[in-house]
């Protein structure tokens, strides 16, 4: 077994060969250079993970060649010399050295050394793996929002596929976030700077499916071209034409493609992901899609779960959307009154996310009138009010929804409530009557 790799840098042939062996006999494997200058060059060409360099060479001596890695890695670097001292060894630990060895040395010493210092290195590197880990999560869980276990567990499904080349079927329900799930194994993927190329393939009509793809003599930019060295997401994986799917299963077979009305055969290297319903497994076996295309995108599969089996993340979701969106429309984030959370709560979501969302801006949208609820954003119900044909009435119905909007803002407290409009109670009591305002309904709804 391995037990990692040493570069090793000493001026001196004897003592070169002589650590090369000793290396080797302990496990090691070793590269050398008879210099600093080959040393630095040999770092960058062959990442070992301890550097065992003597002190005393021409030219740059092993206390600048410490300071030149420490300015391009985290390597530990041990110093060997014969020539040292203690105040030598002081200044070289200090500048960052691991470790400082006087020759002669016994070898089980130097051994031990090395052991400690790769030690080291890998706790170095699993820390800032773990580091770099937590961070994509983090941005994970801005894309996939919610801290019920089912969502959780599809987080680290992405996490564990997207260093995966291999293809990815995504089965859930219409509005799950089947293609957020498909960009984030790509984001995170080894190709993240390389093309993600979505298509519905229930948007291309079935005589036009091959050449959207593949491309034609006329147009040499299809699909599978647009998407080469990234990814390829083919969304409602069902719609994809019986005809064609032959001639797919092929091009990802074998990475080789040839366009409509060509010959020439074109290559291609990409990662497939697709999406469907549940519904695909029953198209195999009605024989309306190909089960041997099937077995080859679904190498590794993500199964999303229903808005409705995730518990209070749709009040999360719910929330979280409203607010952006307010953000957006640039007008105050509606109060979810109780009705409006056992609105969002018991509602079964059919739409899952993406009707959620919806509903999010259409209760939103309502502010505008200083009304509305959840239960009528749901229902698609709006709160609509006859436009006002004089300058009174429009002054009258732009304070009811000031008023009113204020009331529900600081709970009822009738003294914020002035201070919020800038009036004072006496005059906010008397606009009150004038416009008929109902303060408790205004509170409950």
């Amino acid at each position: 077994m391995n037990s990692g790799t040493v570069l090793v840098i000493d001026d001196d042939r004897e003592m070169r060969a002589s650590l090369d062996h000793l290396l080797q006999s302990a496990g090691y494997d070793t590269v050398i250079a008879k210099n600093a200058h080959e040393g630095l060059e040999a770092l960058q060409r062959s990442a070992p993970d301890v550097i065992l360099s003597d002190v005393q060479m021409p030219g740059m001596d092993g206390l600048e060649f410490q300071l030149k890695v420490r300015e391009i890695s985290h390597v530990p670097v041990v110093l060997i010399s014969a020539h040292g001292d203690i105040p030598m060894a002081v200044g070289a630990l200090q500048n960052g050295a691991y470790s400082f060895v006087e020759k002669p040395f016994a070898p089980r010493r130097l051994l031990g050394i090395l052991k400690n210092a790769i030690r080291m290195k890998r706790l170095e590197d699993s820390t800032k793996l773990l580091q770099s880990r937590l961070a994509e999560l983090t941005d994970l869980e801005r894309i996939l929002i919610g801290n019920s276990a089912q969502i959780n567990a599809v987080r680290d499904t992405i996490f564990d596929f997207a260093q995966s080349r291999a293809n990815v079927l995504i089965l859930g329900d219409t509005g799950t976030g089947k293609e957020l799930v498909a960009r984030a194994l790509h984001d995170l993927g080894t190709s993240a700077a390389a093309p993600f190329v979505p298509v519905n393939c229930a948007a291309i009509p079935p005589e036009r499916f091959e050449e959207t793809v593949f491309g034609t003599s006329e147009n040499l930019n299809g699909l599978m071209n647009q998407a080469d060295g990234g990814t390829l997401f083919l969304d409602e994986l069902s719609s994809m034409p019986y005809q064609t799917q032959a001639k797919f299963l092929r091009a990802i077979e074998t990475q080789q493609y040839q366009r409509v009305g060509e010959t020439e055969v074109q290559t291609v290297k990409l990662r497939v992901i697709s999406a469907a319903s549940a519904q695909i497994t029953q198209m195999v076996a009605d024989k309306t899609f190909r089960e041997d295309l099937l077995f080859r995108l679904n190498t590794l599969d993500i199964v999303l779960p229903c808005l409705a089996d995730r518990g209070e993340d749709a009040l999360l979701l719910f929330r979280h959307y409203m607010l952006r969106l307010s953000k957006l429309y640039e007008l105050p984030f509606p109060k979810l009154t109780n009705d409006d959370i056992s609105a969002v709560m018991a509602y079964d979501w059919p739409g899952n996310v993406r009707e959620l969302q919806n509903v999010a801006e259409r209760r939103v949208l309502a502010q505008r009138r200083g009304g509305g609820s959840v239960r009528q954003a749901i229902a698609r119900q709006t709160p609509m009010q006859p436009f006002p044909e004089t300058l009174r009435e429009a002054v009258a119905a732009f304070e009811r929804e000031l008023i009113s909007r204020a009331i529900q803002d600081e709970d009822g407290r009738m003294d914020d409530v002035a201070a919020t409009l800038g009036i004072g109670r006496r005059t906010l009591n008397e606009k009150i009557v004038k416009l008929s305002l109902d303060k408790d309904a205004l509170l409950k709804g």
